[in-house]
């Protein structure tokens, strides 16, 4: 029997690329179809709070109030160095000097906001809106700086602003490892069996996409912020690596790094279950 089920991911070009061929019955789906839903991903990280979603793309931050119901795929994520979030202003400034003052972020479950409030004694003057408003709530003066994400890296210089930290070489910095951005998560209801065939039909959407990187463009453009195709493919270059192929030991290690600072903060719950789905309780 094919089991239908629900994939959340963003509208990003990284996630687009990734599952294009998955959604659209290029690569086989043993036991299962899917329907995707495609939200920004504070909308996915409530969505599968809400326990709505069978797979989706969440924030790694999101990840350590879920693990109770979802676990962590292998495949499909973003996870590397040189891809963090910025914090940026409209005139040169410092970290220590927006102590404060009011912080635009992309939603208060986002590995962005987790990294802002890892670093140094955390921002408590933060306001969540959708990552696309950020940089014209900065122009417009309704905060003071803003944490930026997905296509806004690319673009921030030319609108403008001045970067104050890369919280990504923050993070790299201090642990030597990889930045988890974001992961695929699997309910753990839906047992080892399937959710390896969905983890191993995730990695052959991705190696479709790599072997022909033209098949996904119609289906990127249609849903990409910005569709500058130089601007598009920065973006997939920079999110889609070998990690989103394998997480590996060293991307599990920069998880389990990541989620026990935010423990050791307060930050997220502790949590007895494995990180991986479908592995034994």
């Amino acid at each position: 029997m094919t089991r239908p089920l629900t994939l959340g991911y963003s509208p990003c070009p990284n996630d687009t690329f990734i599952f294009n061929a998955l959604v659209h019955g290029l690569v086989p789906t043993p036991g299962f179809t899917v329907r995707e839903c495609l939200e920004d991903v504070e909308t996915l990280n409530r969505l599968a709070l809400a326990g709505e979603l069978d797979l989706t793309k969440v924030s790694y931050h999101a990840l350590g109030h879920l693990r109770d119901q979802y676990g962590l795929l292998h495949s499909g994520g973003a996870l590397g160095r040189g891809c963090g979030p910025l914090v940026i202003a409209r005139q040169p400034t410092s970290m220590a000097a927006l102590r404060g003052r009011r912080i635009a972020i992309p939603g208060t479950l986002t590995t962005a906001n987790l990294l802002l409030q890892l670093c140094g004694e955390g921002f408590e003057n933060t306001l969540p809106m959708p990552f696309d408003r950020i940089m014209p709530s900065l122009k417009q003066g309704e905060v003071e700086a803003g944490v930026i994400i997905h296509e806004s890296r690319f673009t921030y210089r030319a609108a403008g602003f001045h970067p104050v930290l890369d919280l990504g070489a923050w993070w790299e910095t201090e642990t030597g490892l990889p930045l988890p951005l974001g992961g695929i998560l699997a309910r753990r209801s839906l047992g080892r069996e399937l959710i390896a065939a969905i983890d191993g039909a995730i990695r052959a959407s991705l190696e479709y996409a790599w072997g022909r990187p033209q098949a996904a463009r119609n289906y990127i453009r249609a849903h990409a912020q910005e569709l500058d195709d130089t601007v598009t493919d920065a973006h997939i270059r920079l999110y889609v690596n070998e990690f989103s192929r394998d997480l590996g030991s060293e991307g599990l290690r920069a998880v389990e790094t990541l989620l026990a600072r935010a423990e050791a903060r307060g930050l997220i719950p502790a949590c007895p279950l494995p990180l991986l789905a479908g592995a034994p309780e």
